[in-house]
């Protein structure tokens, strides 16, 4: 069962994100089309969707680095246009393009954001200690971050998007670049904060990032092809895989545009 947007201050079974008609043009051309969902805590969505679909630009939107040309998106009852640093104080991000400070020490990165959330020295101080503990970095804490591999950067960001607490946390095609073992590692950690209450939000064009989704969300086109689980979609094509699910779903919506 899917969530409707909700309306006022997030509550017991509210859902933490969502979106309603959203679009977005760019001169004229529509980059997003009349984009609803609404999800909940605690589950792990992959929005799925070739390159070009309007990942990116919905994670702009998503971020605040834009605003819709139509809709409304809110996070935990707060529209992000009208309340913007309230909707964003709950989201935290990571972005396709690396951007960390390479010259700076892992804690320095930490503790640059920390600042920038305001949160107080001594708080900040343990908030670094502990994600650099989860994510194994410990040890690293004092070098500079472009000594790391890949695999420990995107770690080092996961833990600074997770510094300050957030309640939804968006992934933007997050192994890009990473090994396989690297890229294994990045979506356990994504199941791990599923289980712990947060709302994690993927982008990817891969589908094999796809199949531990608790729900899929198929963009084509700018569109929402598809917005279920895999069985279902499995199920409305009659595939035998996911793949092939994905591909009949996007084929068929681009016949009917």
């Amino acid at each position: 069962m899917r969530l409707s947007p909700g309306n006022g201050a997030a509550g017991i079974g509210s859902p933490l994100l969502a979106l309603a008609d959203v679009s977005k043009d760019y001169g004229g051309v529509k980059a997003l089309k009349n984009i609803s969902f609404a999800a909940p805590a605690a589950a792990f969505i992959v929005l799925l969707g070739p390159n070009g679909a309007g990942k990116s630009t919905l994670v702009q939107l998503l971020t605040g680095l834009f605003v819709p040309t139509e809709g409304s998106i809110s996070v935990l009852g707060h529209d992000m246009r009208r309340d913007p640093v309230e909707a964003l104080r709950d989201i935290g991000v990571v972005f396709q393009q690396p951007t960390v400070d390479l010259e700076l020490s892992l804690s320095a990165n930490l503790s640059l954001h920390a600042d920038l959330h305001g949160i107080a020295r001594d708080r900040a101080r343990e908030l670094i200690r502990d994600g650099l503990e989860r994510f194994g970095l410990s040890d690293h804490a004092g070098r500079p971050a472009r000594t790391l591999s890949g695999g420990n950067r995107r770690r080092l960001e996961l833990a600074r998007a997770l510094l300050h607490r957030p309640r939804v946390l968006i992934m933007d095609e997050a192994t890009v670049g990473l090994d396989p073992a690297s890229r294994k590692d990045l979506l356990k950690h994504m199941l791990h904060l599923r289980d712990e209450g947060i709302l994690v939000l993927w982008t990817t064009h891969l589908i094999d990032e796809a199949e531990q989704a608790d729900r899929l969300i198929f963009l084509n086109e700018g569109a929402i092809a598809f917005d279920g689980d895999r069985a279902e979609a499995i199920a409305a094509t009659g595939a035998e895989t996911l793949e092939e699910a994905f591909f009949a779903l996007t084929r068929r919506r681009l016949k009917t545009d």
